[in-house]
């Protein structure tokens, strides 16, 4: 049931993520170039979120999946950690958190 659960809710979360990311809000797009990267980076990392999302909804390539949503996160939380924006980390928490008890009950 924990497996199921937190199974759906990484795939909806990054599914959701990634749509923000790559539509660009202006918010977003304002966090991306504050930390320093390219215009098109929050159109790659919305896209590596999708991708994750899908991954991870199918049993086949659930592992695969699950391996680039923690790669993705990883990485936002060093962005966030380097730009001492501690705002960020509450939503990467609940990631870390789902990603463990998915991959442990697997």
């Amino acid at each position: 049931m924990v497996h199921a659960v937190s199974v759906w809710l990484l795939a909806a979360g990054f599914l959701g993520a990634g749509l923000v990311n790559a539509i660009g809000t202006a918010a977003t797009r304002r966090d991306f170039a504050r930390w320093g990267y390219p215009r098109w980076w929050g159109r790659f990392t919305g896209g590596l979120e999708i991708l994750s999302a899908l991954l991870i909804a199918l049993p086949a390539s659930r592992m695969v999946g699950l391996a680039l949503g923690t790669a993705i996160i990883a990485a936002a939380v060093v962005t966030v950690l380097r730009h001492r924006d501690l705002t960020h980390l509450v939503p990467l928490s609940v990631f870390i958190v789902v990603i463990a008890l998915a991959e442990i009950s697997s």
